[in-house]
C-alpha cells in the first residue's frame, strides 16, 4: 500500500469560470497540492504549460481563444515543448458519448462530468498518477492509449489495424508523487 503526495506534484488549472478555478485549486491544496497553477483560457494555459511543466493539467472544454480540446491536441504534439505525456483531465458539463470519444481521440487521459465532486478529481488524478496507460504513436494520433481493456484477443470492429503502431511507456509520476505510510 502506498500514498500520494500531492506535494510534489505540480498542477495546472485552464478554466474561463473563476468560480471553478478557486473550487480546483482548493480541493487541490485539501489534497496537498502546493504548486497549483491558474490560466482563464487555452492560450495562457498552454504559456503556462511550456514555462511551469505541470505533472497534472486539469482543463474545462469550453474555453475562450482556444478550447480544452484545442489545448489537449497541442500538449499532445510529439516535438512540443514541456511533457507531451502529463495527463490531461477535461472537465465538462457535457458528458455525451459522443464528446467523451472526441475528448479521448484528442488524446485527454480522464473525462471528468461538472459538477464534480471532490471525490471523483481526487479518482481521477489517482487514477492517472499510479496507473498511467501506455502511450500509443501512430500517423494520426499521438497520446494515452485509447483503450482500457488491453487484451490482444479482441476481434470487434474497432481492433487496431495492421498499421505502424508504436507504444511507448510513459513517465511515471507514482515514483516521484509516493509516500511513505
Amino acid at each position: 500500500m502506498y500514498r500520494i503526495d500531492f506535494n510534489k506534484l505540480r498542477f495546472l488549472i485552464c478554466d474561463d469560470n473563476p468560480h471553478m478555478r478557486r473550487i480546483l485549486r482548493t480541493l487541490l491544496h485539501s489534497f496537498g497540492a502546493r504548486e497549483v497553477y491558474e490560466a482563464e483560457d487555452g492560450a495562457t494555459a498552454l504559456e503556462m504549460y511550456t514555462h511551469y511543466v505541470p505533472d497534472i493539467v486539469v482543463t474545462d472544454w469550453s474555453m475562450p481563444i482556444f478550447d480544452g480540446l484545442e489545448l489537449a491536441q497541442m500538449i499532445r504534439q510529439p516535438e512540443s515543448k514541456g511533457n507531451p505525456y502529463a495527463p490531461i483531465i477535461m472537465l465538462t458539463g457535457h458528458s455525451e458519448k459522443r464528446r467523451v470519444t472526441v475528448a479521448r481521440d484528442a488524446g485527454v487521459t480522464e473525462f471528468l462530468a461538472k459538477p464534480i465532486s471532490a471525490k471523483g478529481l481526487y479518482q481521477r488524478i489517482m487514477n492517472v498518477v499510479a496507473n498511467p496507460r501506455p502511450f500509443i504513436k501512430t500517423k494520426t494520433y499521438f497520446g494515452p492509449d485509447r483503450r482500457r481493456n488491453t487484451t490482444n484477443t479482441y476481434i470487434g470492429p474497432e481492433r487496431r489495424g495492421s498499421g505502424e503502431v508504436e507504444v511507448l511507456q510513459q513517465p511515471s509520476l507514482l515514483e516521484k508523487a509516493r509516500s511513505a505510510i
